[in-house]
């Protein structure tokens, strides 16, 4: 399974309607921090695969997304869980070691 692309017509059904985990990455194109994190995301969506759903939002074409997410700032990983917001990691604490410890903890 690849990295779902959320979109405002995809998003409900794909995070809030979803049952078990979902992990979502809010980039931009301009965003460096963002940039640079994307490689680790993806090892870490591949690695958690079986686990989770990963998906992730381009908010360069979708800021409705991200307003109605509440996202403020760049890059911030939100964590789901059958239909509701249990956890976000953001600016610098959104790192390849942090999500992988929050992705641990919450399917242990």
């Amino acid at each position: 399974m690849s990295i779902v692309e959320l979109t405002k017509e995809n998003c409900d059904a794909e995070v809030k309607q979803a049952e078990g985990l979902v992990v979502v990455d809010f980039w931009g194109p301009q965003c460096g921090p963002c940039m640079a994190l994307m490689p680790a995301y993806t090892e870490i969506a591949e690695k958690y695969k079986d686990k989770a759903k990963f998906c992730k939002v381009d908010t360069s074409c979708n800021r409705r997304v991200a307003i109605n997410f509440r996202v403020m700032s760049l890059p911030t990983i939100l964590f789901w869980k059958d239909g509701a917001e249990v956890a976000r990691l953001g600016g610098d604490d959104a790192t390849a070691e942090n999500i992988t410890a929050k992705v641990e903890s919450l399917i242990a």
